[in-house]
């Protein structure tokens, strides 16, 4: 790659460095006491290490989920709310739908538990698409927008423990469960970001107003066609899903909005993966680069940003936001109860959600705080935050990090709550202000994506790779599994070994090596795939369509 590490501009990435091995043999016992045996094994053996991010980590496949990690780790867990982000005139309206989804984009660590899926490989891609009804919005442009698919009626305050151990209500099971063949995959991406390394281990309305989306349930992928398992991902029991509605039949006959999506693993060591994603119907769009920098302290597995992660930059291509781009940094996670085999997750420090561009003049910015946990009490997960203005003449706004920092003449508005329940927020510059829900995530379930049918993948798109090693965790033929997951990173091990011998470098084929602004750009290949994406058949008819839609491929 031609791309130089932050902390050595002179030094590139060697994509092939092995780093220090890390193994954990197979003990045969495929029961959750001996799942539990090996990651304890595993968490011992990674004490002191600086970064397991940059090891080699080798697991058996009875400790992986049968779902490949480009395609696990993504951020439009709620792509509705991504699309909403253009629909206002107003600048604040923007920053407030930016900012719920901000708080949906990692629904899975709300609704789903925390796992382990296959490690990609150098070259691997893995594209899909959404088509999801569009928000509508209520008379009070103070409220939430109204939204449509996979939603079930607001749920209770979630606590969790690390005594007394997962949440329950609306909490999921974190608990690692039992692999089933009849569970089912959720939507997911490549990943490296402060929550994509959690994968280490393991109301009346109204068309008149206009503010920003905050809805649906999350979606379980069935697609058989495309050969994927249909193991779940989250403990829906717990969450009211036999009240989860999957459409609403209001919005049947509304046109969708299509978004499509493409991400490719463009480093191994370190592992980096770049993405994109596209609403052309709604001029947004959004890319990244993920990659963690993950370290074992006692009990807790703390999950950072690598160097070349420097958040998500969402981009607004057309009106009414033209011209803007709303930069998202990560925070600080962690996976707790490593030794109980009940993982949580909590998160700490600060998000600064950053508006550039667009019309002149003073400027929109965001600061969330993540209040620190008490290793003793349960977990709140609570958040402070606030919306203030800047001017992108000055710089003295990049000290402002925290909630704290920020003058009080320069605050619009504030926002508290729980970033695994509801947030509140109000204007504090506008007399008689009330409180009003910016995003109530306890009706919120993981929207599922569409994906082609294996038969028409590439061989390095991440169904199709890993199609050996899927079947056969779900028959729970552990020792087969683990023989073709090896052949696999061989097969890897091999290419790397003849690309030294030649003294030719990996050359990503849908982005531009040069990764180095953490914004990545597509090449005229990536381009071509997410215009492939958008104009597969649609099963309902698309926004700006002609005529009715024609089937397209089994949504999952």
């Amino acid at each position: 790659m031609a791309t130089l590490d932050k902390t050595n501009a002179g030094a590139p990435i060697d994509e092939d460095a092995p780093g220090q091995p890390i193994s954990v043999p197979d003990n045969g016992d495929t029961g959750e006491s001996g799942k539990l045996k090996m990651i304890v094994q595993l968490v011992k053996k990674c004490l002191g290490v600086k970064d397991i991010a940059a090891m080699r980590l080798s697991l058996p496949a009875s400790l992986l989920e049968p779902i490949p990690n480009l395609e696990y780790w993504q951020y439009l867990d709620r792509p509705d709310l991504f699309a909403a982000i253009n629909d206002s005139d107003d600048p604040f309206e923007r920053m407030l739908a930016v900012l719920r989804f901000t708080f949906s984009k990692d629904l899975k660590f709300i609704r789903g538990k925390v796992c382990k899926p296959y490690n990609s490989v150098l070259g691997e891609h893995f594209r899909s698409h959404w088509d999801i009804v569009p928000v509508d919005y209520p008379s009070d442009p103070s409220e939430p927008p109204i939204q449509y698919l996979y939603v079930t009626p607001p749920g209770e305050e979630p606590i969790s423990s690390w005594l007394y151990g997962p949440a329950t209500h609306s909490t999921p099971d974190f608990a690692h469960p039992p692999f089933s063949e009849n569970a089912s995959v959720k939507s997911g991406r490549s990943g490296k970001s402060a929550f994509s390394g959690l994968s280490f281990m393991s109301r009346a309305h109204s068309a008149t107003a206009k503010s920003t989306p905050a809805t649906s349930p999350e979606l379980i992928e069935t697609n058989l066609e495309a050969g994927m398992s249909n193991l779940s991902l989250a403990n829906d029991t717990a969450s009211g899903v036999a009240e989860l509605q999957e459409a609403d039949a209001a919005a049947a006959d509304k046109p969708r909005i299509r978004i499509a999506y493409l991400t490719e693993q463009v480093s191994h060591h370190p592992p980096i993966s770049a993405f994109h994603a596209s609403c052309p119907s709604r001029h947004v769009e959004l890319a990244g680069v993920d990659q963690i920098s993950a370290k074992v302290s006692g009990t807790t597995l703390r999950v950072m940003p690598g160097s070349f992660n420097k958040g998500l930059f969402v981009r607004i291509t057309g009106a009414p936001g033209e011209g803007e781009t709303y930069h998202i940094t990560h925070p600080i996670a962690a996976v707790n109860g490593l030794l109980r085999g009940s993982f949580y997750v909590t998160v700490g420090d600060s998000t600064i959600v950053t508006c550039s561009g667009g019309a002149e003049g003073k400027k929109l910015r965001a600061v969330i705080d993540y209040k620190e946990e008490s290793w003793l009490g349960r977990a709140q997960f609570h958040l402070e935050g606030v919306i203030h203005t800047y001017d992108p003449k000055e710089s003295v706004h990049e000290e402002w990090t925290r909630v704290k920092h920020v003058p009080r003449e320069r605050v619009l508005a504030v926002f508290d709550g729980s970033w695994r329940h509801k947030i509140r927020w109000k204007r504090v510059d506008a007399p008689d202000s009330e409180y009003a829900t910016l995003l109530d995530l306890s009706t919120l379930h993981v929207i599922p994506k569409t994906v082609r049918p294996l038969e028409r993948q590439l061989p390095n798109e991440s169904r199709k790779l890993w199609d050996s090693v899927t079947t056969r965790l779900l028959k729970k033929e552990y020792s087969e599994a683990t023989k073709h997951k090896l052949t696999i990173e061989q097969k890897q091990r091999d290419e790397a070994a003849e690309r030294k011998r030649k003294g030719v470098k990996f050359v990503p084929r849908y982005f531009d090596p040069d990764i180095s602004s953490g914004m990545p750009t597509l090449t005229d290949e990536g381009r071509k795939a997410i215009e492939e994406e958008i104009k597969e058949d649609a099963e309902h008819k698309l926004e700006e369509d002609e005529g009715p839609s024609t089937p397209g491929p089994t949504q999952a």
